[in-house]
């Protein structure tokens, strides 16, 4: 069995995410979504929250597992048995991220591949800060995050303005 692994912070998860999800598990055996705590950025949402966050929006897909994690991502990934990780990519400045950081990956896991989905082109503007920011001027974030993200994004604004 294929088992591949798709990591990132997801705050909040979008539906360009939601996206490389699904089509990740048509073609791996199993996909493990892992949300890891990003020490070097502040979180809008927790990770509890975005765990229930992403397993209300993947519900639909059927071989896939939500967790968390903290520490090294080699660690992990070995721990979870998973031969593969998926990074999604909007467009070059991506690339050149994600690819310094695969490489550091190799040096850790050397056994790991990484692949690298592209977004869909009506997804490639579209990241968890740019919905972070839409929101907090009134923005219309329709279409881009899941309904049940777009609900809590929402709430958890207007408590803050509160």
């Amino acid at each position: 069995m294929t088992i591949a692994l798709c990591p990132g912070s997801f705050d909040p998860v979008t539906n360009g995410h939601i996206n490389i999800f699904e089509r990740s598990a048509k073609i791996f055996d199993h996909l493990i979504v892992a949300v890891f705590n990003n020490i070097r950025k502040e979180s809008f949402f927790s990770i509890e929250e975005r765990l229930e966050l992403l397993r209300e929006s993947t519900g639909h897909i059927k071989n896939i597992t939500i967790d968390a994690f903290d520490g090294l991502l080699a660690d992990y990934v070995k721990d979870k048995k998973a031969g593969i990780v998926v990074r999604g990519l909007r467009d070059q400045n991506d690339f050149f991220y994600e690819t310094s950081q695969m490489l550091m990956l190799r040096r850790m896991a050397p056994n790991v591949e990484s692949v690298y989905l592209m977004s869909e082109h009506r997804y490639s503007y579209v990241s968890s800060s740019a919905i972070r920011e839409l929101v907090n001027f009134q923005g219309n974030i329709e279409g881009l995050v899941p309904i049940c993200v777009e609900k809590a994004i929402k709430e958890k604004y207007a408590r803050k303005n509160d």
